[in-house]
């Protein structure tokens, strides 16, 4: 990043918000992404992700569950935050990260 793109702590705590409700948000989306997918992959044998604690589900098959469904989370996250900052940056002229 260059110099005159650094941040300033201003510019961080109005971002701060900002980057709550897209992480708020973020988690709903990729749960419903994940939601969809399982849906399709396992194609009917069970509507829902097998979670941790239920005994009927092999743990392979919760931990695959739960490592599709961390990928997408860290996706849908990023790209949230990534244009949460790109917003911030428009509007007060400042990168908040960093």
């Amino acid at each position: 990043m260059k110099a005159e793109e650094r941040s300033s702590k201003s510019a961080k705590m109005l971002y701060r918000p900002i980057g709550l409700v897209g992480s708020l948000f973020a988690g709903v989306l990729a749960s419903q992404i994940f939601g969809q997918i399982y849906k399709r992959v396992t194609a009917g044998e069970n509507a829902d992700p097998p979670k941790a604690l239920e005994s009927e589900y092999a743990l392979r098959d919760v931990l695959i569950a739960a490592t599709i469904q961390g990928a997408i989370f860290a996706c849908i996250k990023a790209l949230m935050n990534r244009g949460g900052a790109r917003a911030s940056q428009r509007w007060t002229g400042e990168w908040p990260g960093d």
